[in-house]
């Protein structure tokens, strides 16, 4: 198993300095020394005379987290007999994007769920504060991911705590780099732009046979990091989303060449309906050298394809402006309609001990979003080599994060961005509009779904 200590302290120290550019959260408080989780402490409760309080999750799965979840809560319910907790798994683009919103506007959401919309559904979200036993460790532990679950102007609440910290970024297939006799360019550069991993995946897609070059998840959020590279601003002097200008549009103007030379695979952006899409199965089935997706595929990618081809994921490639790609991550969050936050919040407080997400993590092959195993360290369950390497690589590219990729992260209605950019894009792929067009709409998606969101 892997143990990983100094590049976690490296990405510890960058989600500090995030929560320093944000300032959007109260202070840390001090650790409490002798607090201990509820969980520890308390006397395992009887079931009561009528059955126990049941609790339902709304959960997705990238890989196995499904799965170690129901184990460990399974041990939750032995020791708290009065509680049943049941995970609803719903698929991520039509139950978490689509379906879960809908739910939670109407009074009939689940009382826990795991969101990525960190900060887009805050308002449905339960304040755990008045329930828990030690609020320090929260706040210690999880302060600056905190920020981004908060409604605007809220300093205090605790509404969950992150499931993983992701960071976008490539994957390439290495098995047919080597097929083609062709180098992986960042074996041997520091950086490499857009436009070379495109032209060297074209011949190695070429030379093997393989359908296409490169696919990228149908996301705006996976489309940023990129843009960003490439000089894209996305927020006026005001802090304002504004997103015409060279850098966007230089982005965007590949994404269109891409899709018309044949380099990008359509079916992800072009086939998908206007839904979220993403490529892992193109890429699993080795229909693609290049990926661009993220750090949740790990787990997925060491179960589904193991040693079947060399996997791995390299640096985020560059633009004029920056190699970045974009941070991140899902939470499980309470839910305020729930009738029973009490038994939601021991729920919550075992699932965050940290010796439970300790064991969590390593399992899933998840970054941890928590400080104090970020420090210490995770074992991952992990002995393929690119599995290893795909997580020291992820954990590299944590640095090297644009302040407009951690400042789109935290803008709270991020989302309405995203899905302007995917919806608009995916018009101009398919030639529905110009790419002026495109671009000009999604600006008016945008300050519209804002003005909507702020009731205005």
């Amino acid at each position: 198993m892997l143990r990983t200590r100094s590049w976690l302290i490296i990405a510890a120290l960058a989600i500090f300095a995030l929560f320093a550019v944000q300032c959007t959260s109260a202070p840390l408080a001090a650790p409490a020394e002798e607090a201990a989780p509820a969980a520890e402490e308390a006397a395992p409760a009887e079931a009561p005379a009528g059955g126990p309080v049941e609790l339902r999750i709304t959960w997705y799965d990238d890989g196995n987290e499904g799965s170690v979840l129901r184990d460990l809560l399974d041990r939750f319910e032995a020791d708290n007999p009065d509680i049943k907790v049941t995970i609803d798994t719903v698929p991520y683009a039509s139950g978490i994007l689509e379906t879960l919103p809908i739910q939670l506007a109407a009074g009939e959401g689940p009382d826990m769920a795991r969101v990525t919309d960190l900060g887009g559904l805050s308002q449905y979200y339960l304040d755990l504060t008045p329930y828990l036993s030690d609020t320090a460790y929260w706040e210690e532990n999880f302060g600056p991911f905190l920020a981004w679950l908060r409604t605007p102007g809220d300093e205090s609440s605790i509404p969950g705590f992150m499931t993983q910290l992701t960071v976008t970024g490539p994957y390439i297939n290495r098995t047919l780099f080597d097929q083609a006799g062709i180098e992986v360019p960042s074996d041997s550069a520091d950086e490499v732009t857009w436009e070379e991993w495109a032209d060297i995946t074209r011949q190695v897609a070429e030379a093997t046979g393989t359908p296409f070059a490169m696919v990228m998840d149908r996301s705006g959020h996976r489309f940023a990091g990129p843009a960003i590279s490439m000089g894209a601003k996305l927020f006026n002097d005001e802090g304002y989303p504004a997103i015409d200008d060279e850098g966007f549009r230089k982005m965007a103007e590949l994404m269109v060449q891409w899709h018309e030379d044949g380099t990008m695979m359509p079916d992800v952006w072009m086939g998908s309906g206007g839904s979220y899409a993403a490529g892992n199965e193109q890429f699993i089935n080795a229909q693609v050298v290049f990926y661009m997706s993220g750090s949740w595929q790990i787990g997925q990618f060491n179960e589904k394809i193991g040693d079947a081809f060399d996997w791995e994921a390299v640096p985020n490639p560059c633009g004029p402006a920056a190699c970045t790609g974009m941070p991140g991550g899902a939470a499980l969050v309470g839910i305020a309609d729930t009738e029973h936050p009490e038994e939601v919040a021991r729920v919550m407080e075992y699932l965050a001990q940290e010796d439970v997400l300790a064991e969590f993590y390593g399992r899933t092959l998840f970054i941890p979003g928590h400080l104090g195993l970020a420090e210490k360290g995770v074992d991952f369950q992990a002995d393929l080599p690119q599995t290893t390497k795909s997580l020291s690589v992820f954990a590299s590219q944590v640095p090297k994060l644009s302040p407009i990729a951690y400042q789109l992260q935290g803008y709270p209605y991020n989302r309405v961005i995203f899905n302007a950019i995917s919806d608009r894009l995916t018009q101009a792929l398919v030639g529905e509009l110009t790419l002026d067009e495109a671009i000009q709409r999604m600006q008016d998606d945008i300050d519209a779904g804002i003005a909507e969101a702020k009731g205005e």
